[in-house]
C-alpha cells in the first residue's frame, strides 16, 4: 500500500509470495529474518526524513546492491524494482518535517527506522542499523558503521529510502517550485540558500536547522 507521500507516514509495503521466491515461510521465520535499516534525508535543510526497512532472501540475491550514495538515480531506480520483487519484505516509515523541529533530527530518524520496521508485513529476527548508534526495536538490533557498504539487507534500505525521498522532494517541488527541490532534493546547495534567501522558509523548510533560522528572523 502506498499513501499520499504528503501526508502521514510513506508505507509502501510487499511481501513475497513463498512460492514465488523459492523460500517458504518456515524457512524465513526460522532463519533469514534479518531486516538492514537505513535512512535518507537526515541532511536536507527540507521535506522528511525517511527510513526503509528490508529483509533480502537468500535465495533471490539482488546483483548491484551498495550504498545509494554511490550509485546513480538510474541505478537506484532498477535496483529499487529489483528489490520490490525479489525480497521476502519491504517497508517505509516517515517522519514529518514538524517532527523534525519538535524532538531534533536524530530522535526524528529513529522514529522513522522504528515505523518502517513496525511496517513490515513479517517481524524480523534482527535489525541491523547503518550507523554507531540505532534507536530501540522489539527484537535485537545493531548498529553498523559503514552497513550501507557492507551488509546487503542495509545497502537495499539505503536505496529504498533514497528512491522515495526523492520522489516525495520532486512532487513537493511541484507545490513550492521557488526553491528547486527536485534538483538538489532540499540540501543546502547554493541555488537552495539563495532561493531561501530570496523566499524565506516554507512550509517544509525545517526551522530548527541553522540556515532556515537565520533566514526566518532576517526576514522578520
Amino acid at each position: 500500500m502506498i499513501r499520499n507521500p504528503y501526508i502521514s507516514i510513506v508505507v509502501p509495503v510487499h511481501m513475497a509470495a513463498t512460492d514465488e521466491r523459492g523460500i517458504t515461510m518456515q524457512d524465513a521465520v526460522t532463519k533469514y529474518l534479518i531486516a538492514g535499516v537505513d535512512e535518507a534525508g537526515r541532511g536536507p535543510l527540507a521535506g522528511p526524513v525517511i527510513a526503509a526497512a528490508v529483509i533480502l532472501n537468500p535465495k533471490r540475491p539482488i546483483v548491484g546492491l551498495a550504498d545509494s550514495k554511490i550509485l546513480t538515480e538510474k541505478q537506484r531506480e532498477k535496483l529499487f524494482q529489483d528489490i520490490r520483487q525479489s525480497a521476502l519484505a519491504w517497508a517505509a516509515g516517515r517522519a514529518q518535517v514538524s517532527e523534525i523541529d519538535s524532538i531534533n533530527i536524530l530522535q526524528a530518524t529513529f522514529l522513522a527506522m522504528q515505523r518502517a520496521v513496525k511496517r513490515l508485513p513479517i517481524a524480523p529476527k534482527l535489525v541491523l542499523v547503518d550507523g554507531n548508534i540505532c534507536p530501540k526495536f522489539s527484537c535485537e538490533a545493531n548498529a553498523i558503521v559503514k552497513g550501507d557498504e557492507s551488509e546487503p539487507a542495509i545497502s537495499a534500505a539505503s536505496i529504498v529510502a533514497k528512491v522515495l525521498r526523492d520522489r516525495i522532494m520532486r512532487m513537493l517541488d511541484k507545490k513550492y517550485p521557488n526553491y528547486g527541490f527536485a534538483q538538489h532534493k532540499g540540501y543546502a546547495t547554493a541555488l537552495h540558500l539563495q532561493a531561501l534567501q530570496q523566499h524565506g522558509p516554507c512550509r517544509i523548510h525545517r526551522r530548527s536547522f541553522a540556515p532556515v533560522a537565520e533566514t526566518a528572523e532576517l526576514l522578520r
